[in-house]
């Protein structure tokens, strides 16, 4: 561990679950705040490629927010410039205590005020969030628009008839097994 690291507390380092998962139920309630509609998790088409939070906005345009519980999570992150081919616009969504001058500035910003909220509370207390900046534009070309839509709109299907009735996913999951 590097020294300027290691004089870092350990849960700013590295990020704790919790952190990351107030972080995330922050940035949830900020999309349904802006009226964006939200996947957690979502599969791009780019191998191995999955993005923490991806938005449609009422715009037709997508948001790719990428959720950081730590420096250690963003020094060592190497993918996240890869998300900016397939989203009109990037953020980081980050804690409090997060050292915000490290991210880019034409990355948006999106700061969660994980501290006031002890680590044994942070999966039941919804912490605030704050637009610090906006991303740079990065429009999608027409193609790889329609794809992406068409993407989020059969992921959100597929997870909510996943929802509606699980039993049916299961058989439905066997059956192509048994194929």
């Amino acid at each position: 561990m590097s020294e300027a690291l290691s004089a870092i507390p350990t849960d700013i380092a590295c990020g704790l679950p919790e952190t990351q998962l107030a972080i995330r139920r922050a940035v949830l309630a900020l999309c349904r705040t802006m009226n964006w509609a939200a996947i957690n998790e979502f599969s791009l088409p780019a191998a191995g490629r999955r993005a923490d939070v991806m938005a449609l906005l009422p715009d037709h345009s997508l948001i790719c927010i990428e959720i950081k519980s730590g420096l250690r999570d963003f020094q060592t992150d190497q993918k996240w410039p890869e998300y900016r081919d397939w989203s009109d616009r990037l953020f980081f969504a980050v804690d409090d205590a997060f050292p915000v001058d490290l991210i880019p500035p034409d990355v948006g910003l999106i700061v969660v005020g994980v501290s006031a909220v002890p680590p044994a509370l942070r999966d039941s207390v919804l912490a605030e969030w704050t637009i610090i900046r906006e991303p740079a534009l990065h429009r999608l070309a027409p193609a790889r628009r329609r794809t992406l839509v068409h993407l989020f709109a059969t992921t959100a299907a597929s997870r909510l008839m996943g929802l509606e009735d699980p039993a049916i996913t299961s058989s439905l999951r066997a059956a192509r097994r048994a194929e």
